[in-house]
């Protein structure tokens, strides 16, 4: 049985530090990263794989995903699990920079979602949409939301700027509405909250 419909997970990293916002599919992409820079290539690969081969290939660029079962201890580990332990454990949580930079937090659930529907939407092969909540968040704002929701009263510390780091990043998702039918179920509240009890209970067993 042959591959039908191929889903690639690319990154809202591809648009660089471009300032303007919200981030929408058709911007130029500007990666900064060897990271960023892989992930558009692999878009690029599966656009010319569908043009000339006509495997159906969809991409959907993440922005910032969390949720339960990422490691906090990686060397990749994301902003979310690392304000969570530390938060839970009772140390201050590590902030690169004054904190101001912002995100667009997307749930897990809501990248599933995603998944699925780029997996059968008509219209959707050859193309590359965001996939996020369309909204923006500081990593100031997102320490205090972990920190309410875990019950702490410390405050995070701040460290130098990181280089390569995203100034702020909020995406457009009009076009994955549009075509792929995708509408985020589940908040960034709502997101942070199933997390902070998953690692909870982890670290109750």
């Amino acid at each position: 049985m042959g591959l039908r419909r191929l889903i690639y997970a690319s990154s809202s990293s591809v648009y660089g530090d471009t300032p303007d916002l919200p981030k929408r599919e058709d911007m130029p992409p500007n990666p900064i990263s060897p990271y960023a820079l892989s992930k558009y290539v692999g878009e690029r690969y599966c656009q010319m794989f569908t043009w000339i081969y006509g495997l159906e290939t969809v991409s959907l660029r993440y922005f910032n995903v969390f949720g339960p079962r990422q490691n906090p201890r990686s060397q990749y580990a994301a902003v979310v699990p690392r304000f969570v332990e530390a938060f839970l454990i009772g140390r201050p949580p590590v902030i690169f920079g004054d904190g101001e930079q912002s995100r667009d937090f997307t749930y897990v659930d809501n990248v599933v979602q995603a998944n699925l529907l780029a997996a059968d939407a008509e219209g959707a092969a050859g193309e590359v949409f965001n996939i996020a909540c369309g909204a923006r968040t500081t990593i100031n704002e997102l320490a205090e939301l972990i920190a309410g929701l875990t019950g702490s009263n410390l405050k995070a510390k701040h460290a130098s700027p990181r280089p390569g780091d995203v100034r702020h990043s909020q995406a457009d998702i009009s076009k994955a509405r549009r075509t792929l039918g995708y509408s985020p179920s589940v908040s960034l509240i709502g997101g942070l909250r199933k997390t902070v009890e998953w690692y909870r209970h982890l670290r109750s067993l």
